[in-house]
Parts: C-alpha cells; sequence; structure tokens
C-alpha cells in the first residue's frame, strides 16, 4: 500500500487528515487523523529483502470520546480488508483522545 492508496482510503473517512502532522496553525478543530510510515517487517533471505512491508499507523484524535466516528474509520479499513490493532490513550497535555490503528501493509 502506497502513500497515495493511504491517503485515498483516509479520504472516505470524510475525516480531516495529514502525514504525520498538520502545519503549525493549520490543524483543524478535532476530529482529525495523523498517519504515518514509522518502520517496516521485511520479509529476507539470504541477505536479500524479498518482500517489503510497512507499519502504517493511523492516529484519530478526538476532543471526546467518539465510538460512532471510530466505527467509520473501522469500517473504511474492514472495506479494503486491512488487518489493524487498536490502541486508545487520553493526551492530558492536548486534552485529546488518541486511537491509534496500527497494522502491516
Amino acid at each position: 500500500m502506497t502513500h497515495e492508496d493511504v491517503m485515498q482510503m483516509l479520504a472516505e473517512t470524510e475525516i480531516p487528515f495529514a502525514y504525520d502532522h498538520f502545519a503549525e496553525g493549520e490543524s483543524p478543530d478535532p476530529p482529525f487523523i495523523c498517519f504515518l510510515f514509522p518502520g517496516s517487517e521485511n520479509f529476507a533471505a539470504d541477505n536479500v529483502v524479498y518482500m517489503e512491508f510497512s507499519n502504517l499507523s493511523i492516529e484519530l484524535y478526538t476532543d471526546e470520546k467518539d465510538p460512532e466516528l471510530e466505527d467509520r474509520v473501522e469500517a473504511v479499513l474492514n472495506a479494503h480488508e486491512m488487518f489493524w490493532n487498536k490502541s486508545e490513550v487520553w493526551i492530558e497535555s492536548e486534552k485529546l483522545y488518541e486511537v491509534l490503528y496500527q497494522m502491516t501493509v
């Protein structure tokens, strides 16, 4: 899955999104999404990479818990046959919830 593929998929959520972060002063009001490719988990043998796999993190930020919005994001991920894991944290300094979807693509 390419950067462009992820952008097209996230557009289906109808939630504003950016790669890694929004520029200073340009962040929309919550909810919004940031996504990034923080690393890889390639398959190799004989010192050669045979299959490239990237880790993909999709971070949903909300100012209050919103299960319906999470369902919308998950429906898009499921429609694209993505296998994802989910975690959540309250970011006290930002007064935001972060729901993190992690997958390998």
